[in-house]
């Protein structure tokens, strides 16, 4: 869905720039729904990277503390539509979220079947992984590596 495909390639190019760092799982969760339930809840912090829609201008970095995280239930005609906002609310529930979070994300331009990002898009997905290293490193992980070693989606 163009723009709203930035948090996969946001885990792949931090994977390229980090690695494997010692208590750092990278995982693609978009398709997951409540499969990623304890993994969210075996974690001791969590850093999620996705296109945020917020309402600011296409391209820009968005960054949302734990208590900013949308933690919402509705009422579903299928449980194909689970996203993530339930998989934290039933955490929130259970009372194993963890206890540190954080979303980074890019306000998406162009939400609609297409490949390749839009251009605001494109330009601002350096500095999404940049903030995703500064954060890792912010909880203390060892992560030395730069943007520049990830190169591009």
């Amino acid at each position: 869905m163009g723009d709203d495909g930035v948090g996969v390639a946001a885990v792949e190019l931090l994977r390229r720039a980090v690695g494997s760092p010692e208590g750092v799982t990278l995982l693609d969760g978009g398709t997951w729904g409540m499969q990623l339930l304890p993994e969210i809840e075996g974690a001791n912090r969590l850093l999620v990277l996705d296109a945020v829609h917020d309402g600011q201008e296409p391209g820009t970095l968005i960054r949302l503390e734990k208590k900013e995280l949308p933690r919402l239930l509705y009422q579903k005609v299928s449980p194909h539509q689970i996203d993530l906002r339930e998989v934290f609310a039933v955490a929130e529930l259970r009372g194993t979220f963890p206890a540190e979070a954080v979303a980074l994300g890019i306000q998406p331009d162009v939400v609609e079947l297409h490949e390749g990002f839009s251009p605001a898009v494109e330009h601002a997905l350096p500095g999404l992984i940049t903030a995703a290293v500064d954060q890792l490193k912010a909880w203390g992980h060892d992560v030395p590596a730069t943007v520049r070693e990830a190169g591009h989606a």
